[in-house]
């Protein structure tokens, strides 16, 4: 035990960001138990549970020794404060992941420091190990949000292994799945991680059947996304009153081809390289669509910054930095470019794969009245493409005259 933690009498309020599983569960536990904290847990849901999962982790909480459980429904926050800027950016960590945990984490730290607010807690607790990205992403976010309250790492801190959990757990009588699956899946609404042994290496890939979501579909199908302004709103002509309605209806659609599975290599917030797998029907899907619309909607320098910014962006939320306010004024930008972003993309699924088949928009650009690529214009003539051309090159001429007198 640290000595912080030990100088917390008993009875002290804390919350405990919970998720069910075997390290938040030990926490709950333990500072119930053992230290006799009063521990109010906290489920922040971005569209990995069911409700049914929701009130088996609720009876599971109580059942643990905690005061008071509260689930927060985050899947419309977690979209209108992250998600849509993550789709307006085209952003794919290292051009292949879409952020998938890494923006879920900082949702759900957010919100869990709004109810040790609420709450009115001296302390807040979280499961994270001393491995990994998320410790950091949960600390950053306390340290700016609450500042005078205690962080409490019972699983970091302590250094425990799985099986001094699972033996405490087990002494205390309580009763769950100890068996650790062969792999770990985190599911969120904007993707699913999968980790498992294939993973932990540099070389392999995950099987079929470590795939959460299994391929039941054949041939093809085509789809029409509907964007408004960069949002989605509608598929195939359903229109959704939210956009995560949108993205939860296209991954019932598009994640049975097994369309979106790669495996990510990134750089870990301290310091070392991770691999893991991910499924990503939806996210992959909507990404490449948008980003096809932007490509005929927006000016070349409107997307030469937007990818800019957008990468920064990515990578400092990665990092953990959402309340950095650079990041809400990059925010600003890149909603301000999605002003013309409006149109259906149609895209065909296949197995494991999909084909971007072209846009219709009032506001593209390729409008065949100011001339067709290669092969006529109406919008100049033969006589000012000489001009310009020769103007555009004319510092480039005038430097290779120059040193050409002086060799």
């Amino acid at each position: 035990m640290s000595s912080n933690q030990a100088t917390l009498p008993k009875g002290t309020k804390v919350v405990l960001g919970f998720s069910g599983g075997l390290d938040t569960s030990y926490c709950a536990k333990y500072l119930t138990d053992e230290l006799g904290y009063e521990v109010h847990s906290v489920i922040v849901n971005t569209g990995g549970f069911t409700d049914e999962e929701l009130k088996h982790v609720e009876q599971h909480a109580y059942k643990l020794g905690v005061t008071t459980h509260t689930t927060v429904d985050a899947v419309k926050s977690y979209y209108d404060s992250i998600i849509r800027y993550l789709i307006y950016g085209n952003v794919l960590k290292n051009n292949t992941y879409p952020l998938s945990v890494s923006a879920e984490r900082l949702s759900q730290a957010l919100h869990i420091a709004e109810h040790v607010k609420k709450v009115g807690a001296t302390a807040v607790v979280h499961g994270s190990t001393g491995a990994g990205n998320d410790q950091v992403r949960f600390d950053m976010v306390f340290h700016i949000m609450i500042p005078d309250v205690q962080i409490i790492t019972p699983i970091r801190d302590w250094k425990l292994s799985r099986e001094e959990e699972i033996n405490y757990l087990k002494s205390k009588g309580v009763e769950m799945n100890f068996e650790k699956a062969a792999y770990s899946i985190n599911k969120g609404l904007w993707g699913t991680s999968v980790g498992g042994k294939e993973t932990l290496q540099s070389k392999g890939m995950l099987p079929e059947d470590a795939w959460p979501t299994q391929v039941t579909k054949s041939g093809s199908e085509e789809v029409v996304l509907h964007f408004e302004k960069g949002e989605l709103t509608a598929v195939n002509g359903n229109h959704f009153a939210h956009p995560a309605e949108a993205i939860r209806h296209l991954q019932q659609i598009a994640g049975a081809y097994g369309i979106g599975r790669d495996v990510h290599v990134g750089d870990t917030i301290i310091g070392i390289k991770g691999r893991v797998g991910f499924e990503a029907a939806a996210p992959m899907v909507i990404l490449k669509a948008h980003h096809a619309l932007e490509k005929h909607v927006l000016t070349k320098w409107q997307l030469s910054w937007k990818d800019q910014l957008a990468q920064f962006y990515g990578n400092w939320l990665h990092e953990g930095q959402i309340l950095d306010p650079v990041m809400r004024d990059i925010e600003a930008y890149l909603t301000s470019a999605q002003q013309q972003v409006t149109g259906d993309v149609y895209v065909q699924l296949l197995p494991y794969r999909f084909v971007v088949l072209g846009i219709e928009s009032p506001f593209d650009l390729m409008s065949s009245k100011f001339g067709k690529y290669g092969e006529m214009n109406s919008g100049w003539t033969g006589d000012d493409v000489r001009g310009f051309s020769k103007i555009f090159g004319n510092q480039t001429a005038i430097f290779h005259s120059v040193k050409a007198d002086n060799q």
